[in-house]
């Protein structure tokens, strides 16, 4: 009876993986990469198709509690150009997780296992940062911008805002948010790499306080109630990070130190 073949350690069958992975041409890598753009491409079109034809109800929905009676749109294909915007917006935030996914699933084999389960918590925090970025823009940024600017209005000077442009501000804004949002992986990162120290980040805060007030001004419209409603939350996520960085640095010092005492410990 033949015996059964030990079990591989897992360092060795990293290795194998890895070694596999150079055996591959560069034809191999070259189809797979053309398979995750395809099925990509497929994806974002037939989600682009979908939110079409639901582009009305989302249109009616980004105008609710709109603090003017009706939208107007001053050019015959203006409607129409807002409602594909609408649609390719949208089915970029539909396909987003499933673009991403593809995207990992073919960079992860030329990672160890130590290494994707460093990069999975970063993939999750961004994917939720982001989507929470452009849900607080829409829920409370946009409404109390808006009542502000238009608020300036008199009898004599009565706003009337086309679809286009409004459109047009409500995904700057968003996006925006979205991605001021990954402000935290950003400074975690840059501490696990060493580029900066928590401790430098937290002494720094009022340099920090100007420079996140500066960038507000530029990505937002011109107005001092945008570029707080921006800053503010920035800066908050600014301290956090900091102080997540710090805790997760501290730990990982301190889970270093046991595992050399333990080598320390096994040598004697």
């Amino acid at each position: 009876m033949q015996s059964p073949e030990p079990a591989v350690p897992p360092i060795r069958e990293s290795a194998k993986k890895r070694e596999i992975l150079r055996e591959m041409s560069f034809l191999e890598h070259l189809e797979d990469l053309r398979g995750v753009l395809v099925q990509s491409a497929v994806v974002y079109l037939v989600a682009v198709i979908g939110c079409w034809f639901l582009s009305e109800r989302i249109l009616d929905l980004l105008l609710r509690d709109l603090p003017v009676e009706k939208l107007v749109f001053f050019a015959p294909a203006e409607a129409f150009m807002a409602r594909m915007k609408i649609s390719l917006v949208g089915a970029m935030l539909v396909s987003y997780p499933f673009i991403l996914f593809r995207v990992w699933s073919f960079v992860s084999p030329a990672l160890f296992d130590r290494e994707r389960r460093k990069v999975y918590p970063f993939l999750l925090s961004a994917s939720v940062l982001f989507y929470t970025g452009v849900v607080f823009a829409y829920l409370v940024i946009i409404p109390i911008t808006l009542r502000f600017l238009l608020g300036f209005g008199t009898d004599m000077l009565t706003p009337m805002l086309s679809v286009g442009n409004y459109f047009n501000f409500v995904a700057r804004i968003s996006f925006t948010f979205g991605l001021v949002f990954q402000l935290p992986i950003v400074v975690f990162v840059l501490s696990l790499m060493g580029i900066v120290t928590p401790a430098f980040l937290l002494r720094q805060w009022r340099y920090a306080v100007v420079i996140i007030f500066v960038v507000a001004a530029v990505l937002t419209p011109p107005d001092a109630t945008s570029q707080v409603l921006m800053a503010v939350p920035v800066l908050v996520l600014y301290i956090g990070s900091a102080l997540l960085a710090h805790i997760a640095l501290r730990r990982r010092d301190e889970r270093e130190r046991r595992d050399e005492r333990a080598r320390q410990d096994e040598r004697e």
